[in-house]
């Protein structure tokens, strides 16, 4: 069960990492994948690993 645990945090974590390189490529002038679609990426990547982390939270308290 603690690797379980583990991989819900090290995916969050992934995730999280994701979205903050999504917002510095939004600063970048001129790259490819427009602004809006870098935002949405942003914030499906910022969703998942938020949803990810409260998994591995409930886990952890309920081992």
């Amino acid at each position: 069960m603690d690797g379980i645990i583990f991989g819900f945090f090290a995916l969050s974590g992934v995730l999280f990492l994701s979205m903050v390189y999504n917002f510095i490529s939004i600063q970048k002038p001129g790259m490819y994948p427009p602004k809006n679609i870098l935002k949405k990426r942003a914030a499906i990547l910022g969703s998942g690993g938020l949803v990810t982390f409260l998994v591995g939270v409930f886990c952890w308290l309920i081992v």
